[in-house]
């Protein structure tokens, strides 16, 4: 049994002060008034000192285990190796629900990362779901990112469907000249910033994409039907008009990743999506390809939900830039990487939130003189996985 205490307490409702949580075996037992804590004699104390004591992060977009995997064009890593080593990382940045997110492409032609090809995206499926079911640190849940071109690889994510491997499904289409890539100058400054290639390259790829079989509405929706049926939520990626939210809706789409511009997420807000944003475009002071701004979504109540998209430190600095230099309200802000994505994944009757009888992925926030924030004792399940001491000499 564990009291945690001397911090603020982040519920559903509200920042509590002067309160603390009971941890008993895996679950929150109680959230009690600090006077209290002495009815628990026997229980190991934490003291927040001062700090926050907030759910676990659960980070529902972030391609982060791609980078880990194979971290240079030519180099790839043993996959259950890359799944120890990230969720280190991950859980000294208060992630303790990680949906790694694998892209499913028929042709990256970007970066043409080897972890993007059909076979090793496979075996990192498989990678993420024995590592789940072994020692691990967090919770790990596999997010398919799936392009529609990719025509020719729908029988292999339907099979993962059926065999329980994948929790978020997303459509994505990266065709130039709509979505994230409507501005073809965009597109073109974009592929040359990976690639060395001429104006004529470019313009063959450009065609060549335009000119791909995609996957019709109604075999999108068959798919969706599958992961609905299987509990599964299913999301659409980078929205850049109000007819495509329409169409993503009528087949069950839930959330909405990435919506280009605040027209289109206010729709997708209108007509009862979850909408995500990256914390690192909060970082950043706006989208690093020129879309919507994360902190003008949130300022305009358009946007749920922080992902880490490839940076996953973003979320802990996220949440506190964005109420000490944008003005939101902080509980607001936790609820956008705690409760909020819980409910979007439809795992909030368990995680999400800090209340008697959910499982107890707690964090203690403290911050330093400067404010920088820093994660000194992190539980799972239950169990105090990390506890870190900063020191001054």
């Amino acid at each position: 049994m564990y009291v945690i205490h001397n911090g603020r307490v982040v519920t559903e409702e509200s920042i509590l002060e002067k309160h603390a949580v009971v941890v008993e075996k895996d679950m929150i037992q109680a959230v009690i008034p600090e006077e209290d804590i002495n009815k628990y004699p026997h229980a190991q104390h934490i003291d927040a000192n001062g700090g926050y004591i907030s759910p676990g992060f659960i980070d529902i977009h972030s391609d982060y285990i791609e980078t880990i995997a194979s971290p240079r064009p030519t180099s790839m890593m043993d996959f259950h190796i890359s799944l120890r080593e990230a969720e280190k990382t991950l859980i000294n940045c208060g992630i303790t629900t990680m949906f790694h997110s694998l892209s499913f492409y028929r042709e990256d032609v970007f970066t043409q990362k080897p972890m993007r090809h059909p076979e090793n995206v496979q075996r990192m499926v498989d990678a993420i779901e024995d590592t789940h079911h072994r020692l691990h640190l967090i919770r790990h849940r596999l997010h398919a990112r799936f392009e529609i071109d990719n025509v020719h690889e729908t029988d292999r994510l339907i099979q993962n469907l059926e065999d329980d491997r994948i929790h978020l499904l997303s459509f994505m289409d990266h065709t130039p000249g709509q979505g994230q890539y409507r501005d073809l100058e965009v597109y073109r400054k974009t592929l040359k910033g990976y690639r060395q290639l001429s104006d004529d390259d470019v313009q063959t790829i450009i065609v060549e994409q335009q000119q791909s079989e995609c996957l019709t509405a109604e075999q999108m929706k068959e798919i969706a039907d599958i992961a609905i049926a299987k509990g599964i939520a299913v999301a659409s990626h980078d929205d850049d008009n109000t007819d495509k939210v329409e169409l993503v809706s009528s087949f069950k789409t839930t959330i909405s990743e990435f919506p280009i511009t605040l027209e289109v997420a206010k729709k997708a807000k209108e007509i009862g999506l979850q909408t995500i944003v990256g914390a690192p475009n909060v970082l950043l002071g706006g989208s690093h390809s020129g879309n919507l701004s994360a902190a003008e979504a949130i300022a305009h109540g358009c946007a749920d939900i922080l992902c880490s998209d490839y940076y996953p430190a973003a979320l802990l600095h996220s949440v506190f830039e964005l109420s000490e230099q944008h003005g939101n309200d902080l509980h607001q802000m936790f609820m956008m990487v705690t409760l909020n994505p819980a409910k979007a994944v439809r795992m909030d009757d368990e995680l999400g939130s800090i209340a008697p009888g959910k499982k107890a992925d707690i964090l203690v926030i403290e911050r330093m003189g400067d404010g920088y924030p820093m994660l000194t004792n992190t539980m799972v399940d239950g169990s105090l996985v990390t506890t870190t001491n900063y020191r001054t000499s």
